[in-house]
């Protein structure tokens, strides 16, 4: 990939359905990736079992919006005990780090006092959300700030949620895989719509985060 790559070549390449990952973070080359089978979580499908479901109740996190950008992006890039290298390296970083300042990259956070035990971010173009990574130093951490999430883009009106590739762990959470031409059938549609990524201010309602979470509108 070009070493003069902007923020606003990146939004381009989410927008034609291609995005940015190195080897390992120790490797500062990029290469483009357009799968041939595209992970995405429907935002009426999102699978919450009663275990994930209690976490949610329990309110064991307090969860925040777009409060510790820098911090998200080093807990997605770090190896932990079972986890090696990611694909998160400095110039990953920086791009995403733009992008962020320029309000088109946001992170779900899960905070216990004042300790950052979870997250994830992702880039927003209209009504679609491509989710890039998430960390958990806590049990469901990261899952519960996935809840989080899908009840903000419900909330907001937001079509896609692109979760990239397929694995078993999202599987269990409920991502379908698309060919290449569905996932550009849903992503045309989405990138021209219009959604508001901070409509949703009850974070601190977990029936209303639930309802939301499951494409539902709370009684």
């Amino acid at each position: 990939m070009s070493a003069t790559i902007t923020p606003q070549i990146l939004l381009k390449a989410y927008a034609a359905g291609i995005f940015p990952m190195a080897e390992s973070a120790e490797d500062n080359a990029l290469y483009w990736i357009e799968p041939e089978e595209r992970g995405t979580i429907p935002l009426d499908g999102l699978v919450i079992s009663r275990t994930l479901r209690k976490s949610v109740r329990r309110q064991q996190f307090t969860i925040r919006i777009d409060t510790a950008f820098p911090e998200v992006i080093a807990g997605c890039a770090a190896r932990y005990p079972g986890r090696g290298s990611t694909w998160i390296n400095s110039r990953i970083r920086s791009l995403y780090g733009q992008l962020f300042k320029m309000g088109c990259c946001h992170t779900v956070e899960t905070w216990i006092g004042d300790q950052l035990v979870g997250g994830l971010y992702g880039v927003r173009i209209g009504a679609a959300f491509f989710g890039e990574s998430m960390f958990s130093l806590r049990n469901d951490a990261s899952k519960v700030a996935l809840v989080h999430l899908v009840a903000r883009l419900n909330a907001g009106g937001f079509r896609l949620l692109d979760a990239q590739f397929m694995n078993p762990h999202l599987a269990r959470l409920g991502a379908v895989p698309l060919s290449r031409v569905e996932y550009h059938e849903r992503l045309e549609p989405a990138l021209s719509g219009d959604a508001d990524f901070f409509k949703f201010a009850q974070d601190g309602d977990p029936d209303v985060v639930l309802a939301y979470a499951q494409g539902k509108k709370p009684d």
